[in-house]
């Protein structure tokens, strides 16, 4: 076990936002392309600007990291490796992957971009955690809803990070 500090990851709708994040102290911010994002009615940030935003952060010191928190159907994974492919041209520090097929496709052809499973993956215990990191996972959104007791748990008996929300949707 590291004592490591948690990192502090905040959201980051618009390039605004990602300089307000990351000027006020977050360690890193996570983002969405214009495509497969959870969030598509936020600013967002075309292949361009995400590229831009990436430069910025690790100029500043902060990591990116990419949504693509969003179900793929068959017809949409040419897409959706594609938009992984842009995400990793631009330099992002890992994907924050919902769909498993995705990731398995992705993990295939880039073996080093991290992978972190969304919380819309509804992981809420150890052992999705286990199932995770064989998959090629190196972190998982825990789901909001996990009790606090069932929380440590999972943290001390899983080989992968855990990602926390400390706030509601906002």
């Amino acid at each position: 076990m590291t004592n490591a500090l948690p990192e502090l990851l905040a959201p980051a709708g618009s390039s605004a936002a990602l300089d307000a994040a990351l000027s006020s102290g977050a360690d890193a911010v996570y983002l969405g392309g214009t495509r497969f994002n959870a969030r598509m009615s936020a600013q967002n940030f075309d292949a361009g600007a995400l590229g831009e935003a990436v430069s910025h952060a690790h100029h500043l010191g902060g990591r990116v990291y990419l949504t693509l928190n969003t179900l793929v159907w068959d017809r949409e994974l040419t897409d959706a490796l594609a938009a992984a492919y842009e995400a990793a041209e631009a330099g992002v520090d890992g994907l924050i992957i919902a769909d498993l097929g995705a990731a398995a496709l992705i993990r295939r052809a880039l073996p080093s971009l991290p992978l972190h499973a969304s919380t819309q993956l509804s992981g809420h215990n150890a052992a999705v955690g286990q199932v995770l990191s064989g998959l090629g996972f190196t972190r998982f959104v825990i789901a909001r809803e996990t009790r606090f007791c069932d929380l440590a748990a999972a943290v001390r008996d899983n080989p992968l990070e855990v990602e926390v929300f400390v706030h509601g949707a906002l």
